[in-house]
């Protein structure tokens, strides 16, 4: 049977950080990646509130005037996990003619959904957690094939795409792994934007509620002069 309502984690009303413009943020729950600087880990779980897309439409609706030069976006945990429901809710957000963005790490199977999801949206903000399979074990305990194959799919689709990338402290913060980040971007089709965004510690409050172990407890937030001088060596 069809389901028909989303699992929410939260809901941003005037956020400014997750896309174009003024949006609203919907993060949604599940996650099948546990990436050490997640800062949202109450959405790994296959719980929270749940919106019929009715209400959720309804609710998004309500802040329609603040979104003229900005829009909505479906983040997470991993939003492409509920496509099924997202597919109905995106054609009525597009028959009010809002902009849609899915923030996404692409650590999904291809299936019709997923990809009627992607095709539906506007822009797609993908997550690049490493450029090479041991980065990405280490990182988000994951198989970077899945990223790949997402990406080649991406590759084949006319749709405008953000790239956004953690600096973290000890792991990726140097020249050498940033040059990788510029041949790995390089590989993707119409990229409009890339993002690098400085580790930060605020979740680990999160973890100790949850009692969970944070394994970046010691690692100190990203210093925001080093991290904007990776970013001029961003070739974009």
């Amino acid at each position: 049977m069809k389901k028909c309502s989303l699992e929410v984690s939260s809901i941003e009303t005037m956020g400014l950080l997750d896309g174009p413009g003024v949006r609203v943020v919907v993060f949604l729950n599940r996650c099948n990646l546990r990436c050490i600087f997640c800062h949202n880990p109450e959405s790994w779980a296959c719980k929270g509130r749940e919106y019929s897309i009715d209400d959720l439409f309804e609710t998004i609706l309500k802040y329609k005037n603040y979104l003229k030069n900005g829009g909505v976006t479906f983040s997470g945990g991993e939003p492409l996990l509920q496509s099924e429901q997202l597919i109905s809710l995106i054609v009525k957000l597009k028959k009010e003619n809002i902009h849609v963005a899915i923030d996404t790490a692409g650590y999904v199977e291809l299936t019709s959904e997923v990809k009627s999801v992607i095709e539906l949206s506007n822009l797609v903000i993908m997550d690049i957690k490493s450029t090479n399979s041991i980065g990405y074990k280490q990182i988000c305990g994951g198989k970077i094939e899945l990223q790949e194959d997402f990406i080649n799919y991406l590759n084949t689709i006319n749709k405008e795409i953000w790239i956004r990338q953690v600096i973290v402290p000890g792991i990726n913060d140097n020249e050498q792994y940033i040059q990788q980040l510029n041949d790995y971007i390089k590989k993707i089709k119409n990229v409009t934007n890339v993002e690098l965004l400085g580790y930060h510690g605020m979740g680990k409050v999160k973890y100790k509620e949850l009692n969970l172990k944070y394994s970046l407890d010691d690692t100190p937030d990203m210093d925001l002069n080093r991290l904007n001088e990776l970013r001029e060596k961003i070739d974009f």
